[in-house]
């Protein structure tokens, strides 16, 4: 959208510095947001790791999959702890939101990797659920369908703004559907669920990149350094978002389980 939103609304010269500005905005997103993965991936190993054991000495309680847990294990999957746990990283996201204005660009980087880390252990019990090369191979599909829709969302002429509504009331009505699947443990409507999940994440990715692409496009003539920094961490929370929620009701959907 670069090109029709900024070829003959502004000369050559400056057209030409505004698509590069953008392109180096991108990067710092998809760059932001790739160190984020690492960041969650790396959390998440890491304290399965600890809360996992195959030593019987080791073990304080058995999972009904077989699989046998630390105290640790015990503390952050078999204790009420676990809906803080749970829960946490939408807390977090909220105030990341609401209190990016007040932060530097640098402060609000940090929070959005202490986030990934959060995240991470949220997303560790999976190493409990799933086998870990079902979990490399959905993380694989989700890598390419990522790609390619944010890519479809990046280079398209369409404007898909009007989706926005659409796939926020969505997003609402699933996380509604799965608290209420808490309490009913309905298979079907956990298929469901994640059948329209992976669809609306996957128009997310679109819309999101687009809407990045579009608010740097606006903002750009500016020249606000520190807002544009703070521009690219939203932006690359947003995609973080987009992967993560596409490669959970992926794993949902075609996960080999334990």
């Amino acid at each position: 959208m670069a090109q029709y939103q900024t070829t003959g609304a502004v000369g050559g010269v400056r057209a030409a510095a505004i698509d590069e500005g953008l392109r180096a905005h991108m990067n710092k997103v998809y760059g932001t947001m790739s160190i984020g993965m690492l960041i969650t991936a790396a959390a998440a190993w890491a304290i399965s790791g600890l809360a996992t054991t195959t030593d019987p000495a080791m073990a304080v309680a058995q999972m009904g999959n077989g699989k046998m847990v630390t105290s640790f294990g015990a503390l952050i999957y078999g204790s009420p702890l676990k809906w803080l746990i749970m829960f946490a990283p939408l807390i977090m996201v909220f105030g990341l939101s609401a209190m990016i204005n007040r932060m530097s660009a640098a402060t609000a980087q940090l929070v959005f990797y202490a986030f990934a880390a959060l995240m991470g252990l949220s997303l560790s019990s999976i190493f409990l659920i799933y086998t870990g090369f079902s979990i490399v191979q959905i993380f694989l599909i989700t890598a390419i369908a990522f790609a390619s829709l944010s890519l479809w969302g990046y280079t398209t002429k369409k404007d898909i703004s009007a989706w926005g509504s659409f796939l926020i009331m969505g997003v609402v009505g699933i996380f509604v559907a799965m608290l209420v699947n808490i309490f009913l443990q309905s298979p079907a409507l956990m298929f469901a669920i994640s059948a329209i999940g992976v669809l609306i994440f996957a128009g997310l990715t679109a819309y999101d990149t687009q809407q990045i692409k579009n608010e740097y496009i606006a903002h750009a003539a500016h020249g606000d350094q520190e807002w544009l920094g703070k521009s690219a961490i939203m932006g690359a929370l947003k995609l973080y978002l987009d992967f993560i929620n596409m490669f959970i009701f992926l794993l949902q959907l075609f996960g080999n389980r334990e």
